[in-house]
């Protein structure tokens, strides 16, 4: 027959076709993939380990930065030495200055006057009163670990309460050394030194002062005044300039000097003046302590 003689072509399935080929370019494509993923997991793991040796690098930096900010801060016991050390403090032969600032701390003045202190490498002397640390014991918290010797200034510094009878100046000594304390967290710390509100003698006080002088040595509690001072407590209303016109007045001609102002919250200007008071006792030759250098 000539139907038997006609060759039968197949008929092609494309989809089939198709079909084959997506699958043999899927089979194809996943070691691909698998090197791909395996590639990239390589140069992610190689990330995350630089990474955590860049971390390891920064954490060693700020610990020893901090190791280098972190000073030891000497533990204070008053001894005979130290006692006589203080009485003494205006006999020296070489140069020195004590800023030493009363009446605070204050949160608008004291944290500044910090900065600068940290800023200038100059550690202080900060006569607190008692009243005032319950109320910010974080900045005595700061004042202490950055090195600056935390002295007492009594609690309230009114003078008709604290000067009313000898018991009551060692009623407020102990009330705001009880306050340090807790302030810093450290239950047996001890000041050892008073400045009296006002200064240790004159006024009409004077003879109950004189009495309290004994009381306080007797206690092992040293006690000292100021030798110079800007003047910035005086009630006037002075300018920098007649400020440092007074500081400079005051510290003339001595070795040794303890150089009383303030960092109550309206003593500003104190803060203002502070660089130049700095910078005019480097350039007559003072060097810069705090009362740990004799106490102890």
């Amino acid at each position: 027959m000539i139907l038997d003689l006609i060759e039968i072509k197949p008929k092609i399935n494309k989809f089939k076709v198709f079909m084959c080929i997506i699958i043999i370019l899927l089979l194809l494509c996943i070691p691909i993939m698998f090197i791909i993923k395996d590639h990239m997991n390589k140069k992610l793991n190689n990330e995350i380990e630089n990474q955590n040796v860049l971390n390891e690098n920064n954490n060693e930096i700020i610990e020893n930065n901090i190791i280098e900010e972190k000073e030891e801060i000497p533990k204070v016991n008053l001894t005979e030495i130290g006692m006589q050390n203080v009485k003494n403090i205006y006999k020296s032969e070489e140069k020195v200055a004590y800023l030493t600032f009363d009446d605070g701390p204050s949160k608008t003045v004291t944290p500044l006057i910090l900065d600068l202190l940290k800023e200038e490498k100059i550690k202080a002397t900060f006569f607190v009163l008692g009243s005032r640390v319950e109320l910010y014991p974080e900045l005595v918290k700061r004042e202490y670990e950055e090195g600056h010797y935390i002295a007492n200034h009594g609690y309230s510094h009114v003078y008709q309460d604290i000067y009313s009878s000898t018991q009551a100046v060692l009623d407020e000594y102990y009330q705001t050394e009880n306050s340090i304390r807790e302030a810093l967290g450290i239950e047996d710390y001890r000041c050892f030194l008073f400045r009296f509100p006002g200064g240790s003698s004159g006024g009409r006080y004077n003879n109950l002062k004189s009495q309290v002088k004994d009381i306080l040595e007797e206690n092992n509690i040293a006690y000292v005044d100021w030798n110079a001072l800007t003047g910035d407590a005086t009630g006037e209303n002075l300018t920098k300039e007649q400020m440092f016109d007074e500081l400079v007045n005051t510290t003339s001609g001595k070795n040794s000097v303890v150089i009383l102002m303030h960092d109550a919250g309206d003593k500003i200007l104190t803060y203002e003046l502070l660089p130049q008071i700095i910078q005019y006792l480097r350039d007559e030759g003072y060097t810069f302590k705090n009362f740990y250098s004799i106490i102890q």
